[in-house]
C-alpha cells in the first residue's frame, strides 16, 4: 500500500500593490534584461492623400443668342451674310473690324445694313477635318477701341463665330490621324518632395476649384495661389509676377504683365478695372481677381488666354519687405493684402532687384529632398516656381 502523499502547498499570496517582489531565479532576471528588441517602424513621412472635393454646383451663364449671321455652301465656295447690328443692340459694327479667317468684307449693302463675305473652301484660314469633308471657318469681329493707356487690351464686346461646310466623301481616303493640340486649362508645378506650389481657378464664392474655364467679358476671374505645407514649418506665399498671353508660351506676343514689380497688381491702375488682391487670411494661400479681357491686336482673333505667374515662398515668420508683398491699387492708392501698405509705395517706381533662389537651391546648397531643417538653418531662404493656367476662354 503506497504511503500517503503530503498535501499540496497553497499558491503564494499576491503581493500588495506597490510592493516589489523578490525574484528567486537569477536566470529569469537575465532573460528579462536580454529579451527580444522591438524592430524600428519609423519611416520618412509620406505625402498625405488630399481629400476628395465635394461636387460643385456650378452653372455657366449663357448669353442670349442673336441670329445675325447666315452662311451658304456651294460646290467650291462659302458665302456669308452678316447683319451690321451683330448683337441686336442697335449698334452697327464697322466693316474694317470683322473678317472671315483673316479675309475682309467682299460686299456691303448700306440699305439693308448687311456685310457679305465670299471665299473658296480652301482659302481664308479654313481647316478640313473628320471622315466627311468639313471645311471650318472663323468669322471674327475685333472691335477697335480708343485707349489712353499702354495696356494692349480691350474690354468692349467682340465675337468669334464658327462656320462649317459639310460634304460627303466620294471615295475612301487615307489620312494621318489628327493629334490633339489642347492643353489642360489648369497646370500645377510640383516642387521637390513635399513642397507643392499651385495656381487654380476658383468659383465666385472662393469655396471650390472652378469646373469651367469659360468666362464672359466683364466677369471676374478668381485665382488662388498656394504652397502646400506638410511636414515643415509654415510658409508664406507671394505672387511675384503674372502675365497673360494668347498662346501657351510665356515668351509669346502680345503679352500683358498685370502683376509686376514684386507683387504690384497694376491692372486696376492702368485700366480702371476691379482687379485686386483679396485680404490675406492664411499665410500659405493668396487670392486675387482679374477682370476678364481680350487682346486688342493680333490677326487670329483668339479668345484664349494663358496666365503664367511666378510664385515665391518664404518662412511665415520672416518679415515682409519690398520684394515680398501683395499690393492692389484701390481708391486711388496702393494697399497691401496683409496690411503692409507702407511696402506698396514703391509700386510706382522700382521695388528692389534681389534675385530669388530656385526650389532646388537653398543658399548655394543643392538638395534632392526637402528638409524642414533647411528653414531653420536658412530662415531667409526663398523658394520660387513658375506656374500656369490655361487656356481660359473669354466670350461675349
Amino acid at each position: 500500500m503506497p504511503p500517503p502523499q503530503a498535501p499540496a502547498s497553497p499558491p503564494p499570496a499576491p503581493l500588495p500593490q506597490g510592493t516589489v517582489g523578490q525574484l528567486q531565479d537569477s536566470g529569469s532576471v537575465q532573460q528579462q534584461l536580454l529579451g527580444p528588441v522591438k524592430e524600428l517602424t519609423w519611416k520618412y513621412p509620406e505625402m498625405p492623400v488630399e481629400p476628395t472635393s465635394p461636387p460643385v454646383q456650378f452653372q455657366l451663364r449663357e448669353p442670349v443668342s442673336v441670329s445675325s449671321v447666315a452662311a451658304t455652301c456651294d460646290e467650291n465656295m462659302v458665302h456669308v451674310q452678316v447683319k451690321k447690328d451683330l448683337f441686336g443692340s442697335g449698334e452697327l459694327i464697322r466693316a474694317s473690324d470683322i473678317s472671315l479667317g483673316g479675309c475682309g468684307v467682299t460686299g456691303e449693302d448700306s440699305v439693308a445694313q448687311l456685310l457679305y463675305f465670299q471665299s473658296y473652301l480652301q482659302a481664308c484660314g479654313s481647316q478640313m477635318t473628320n471622315d466627311t469633308l468639313v471645311y471650318s471657318f472663323s468669322l471674327t469681329y475685333l472691335p477697335t477701341a480708343a485707349s489712353n493707356t499702354s495696356a494692349p487690351i480691350v474690354r468692349t464686346s467682340g465675337a468669334v463665330i464658327g462656320i462649317e461646310c459639310h460634304y460627303l466623301r466620294l471615295h475612301n481616303v487615307s489620312s494621318n490621324a489628327l493629334q490633339p493640340a489642347w492643353i489642360p486649362y489648369a497646370a500645377t508645378k510640383i516642387a521637390q518632395e513635399l513642397l507643392v506650389f499651385s495656381l487654380k481657378l476658383m468659383t465666385d464664392d472662393w469655396q471650390f476649384e472652378r469646373p469651367s474655364n469659360v468666362y464672359y467679358m466683364g466677369d471676374l476671374i478668381h485665382f488662388e495661389a498656394s504652397v502646400k505645407q506638410y511636414n515643415h514649418v509654415p510658409l508664406r506665399v507671394f505672387v511675384d509676377s503674372c502675365q497673360v498671353t494668347p498662346y501657351p508660351y510665356a515668351a509669346s506676343a502680345p503679352s500683358y504683365l498685370f502683376i509686376q514689380n514684386h507683387g504690384c497688381l497694376v491692372d486696376s491702375k492702368l485700366t480702371g478695372s476691379s482687379s485686386r488682391f483679396l485680404p490675406r487670411t492664411q499665410d500659405f494661400k493668396l487670392q486675387f481677381q482679374l477682370e476678364a479681357f481680350r487682346f486688342q491686336q493680333g490677326d487670329t482673333g483668339s479668345v484664349c488666354l494663358y496666365i503664367t505667374c511666378v510664385l515665391k515662398a518664404t518662412a511665415a515668420a520672416s518679415p515682409t519687405d519690398a520684394e515680398h508683398k501683395a499690393c492692389s491699387f484701390v481708391g486711388q492708392k496702393w494697399a497691401g493684402a496683409g496690411g503692409e501698405d507702407q511696402l506698396c509705395s514703391c509700386c510706382d517706381g522700382t521695388c528692389g532687384s534681389r534675385k530669388a533662389r530656385d526650389l532646388t537651391s537653398v543658399s548655394g546648397i543643392k538638395i534632392t529632398r526637402f528638409n524642414p531643417l533647411l528653414l531653420v538653418l536658412f530662415p531667409d531662404s526663398i523658394w520660387e516656381k513658375e506656374v500656369s493656367v490655361g487656356p481660359v476662354f473669354i466670350r461675349d
